[in-house]
């Protein structure tokens, strides 16, 4: 079975590529990713601003999904895409809710040799981004308030029963 998941993974993209220098290159193909969720405001660190909330949406690589289904656990080479969405109330036919529009910024958690990064992608467009520092507030709030090994599934309509199921949600969360 893991070996089905690395030729998966190596086939469509869904393992991390470094740069020389080692940025990671953007993952191009994550719209094509499996859809975890979408926020609204919940946007924080480096690509928070005051006004109008952000979307936030979340998108993780199909491999790394279906290990988590089948073991409740992230296995190496498991990439997150915050995709970070500006918002706009007004246009066409809408008069009071929000909707989606351009990207803002695109911030990319990766587990590899079992620890956590995250890169930036401020504006994203850049092909290769660069790790926060690990005093950056993300890696704290991550470790303490993540539901499951540094992620928050708590947000996650789709994995948190799975979750609670294979009993590896931290309590609380």
């Amino acid at each position: 079975m893991i070996f089905a998941l690395a030729c998966f993974a190596a086939e469509t993209g869904d393992t991390p590529r470094h740069a020389a220098n080692g940025s990671l290159l953007f993952p191009s193909d994550y719209r094509e990713w499996v859809f975890l969720s979408s926020g609204l405001g919940m946007t924080y660190g480096p690509a928070a601003t005051p006004g109008t909330p952000r979307f936030d949406n979340v998108f993780v690589t199909r491999a790394a999904y279906k290990a988590f289904v089948d073991t409740g656990h992230w296995p190496d080479n498991t990439m997150f895409v915050l995709e970070i969405r500006n918002a706009t109330s007004e246009g066409s036919i809408n008069k009071g809710g929000h909707f989606q529009t351009g990207i803002s910024a695109i911030e990319v958690e990766v587990k590899e040799k079992g620890k956590w990064t995250f890169y930036g992608f401020p504006k994203g467009e850049e092909s290769e981004g660069k790790a926060f520092e690990r005093t950056a507030t993300c890696y704290a709030c991550h470790g303490t308030n993540g539901a499951v090994d540094n992620t928050f599934v708590q947000f996650y309509p789709t994995l948190l029963p799975i979750a609670k199921a294979k009993g590896v949600l931290k309590a609380e969360k």
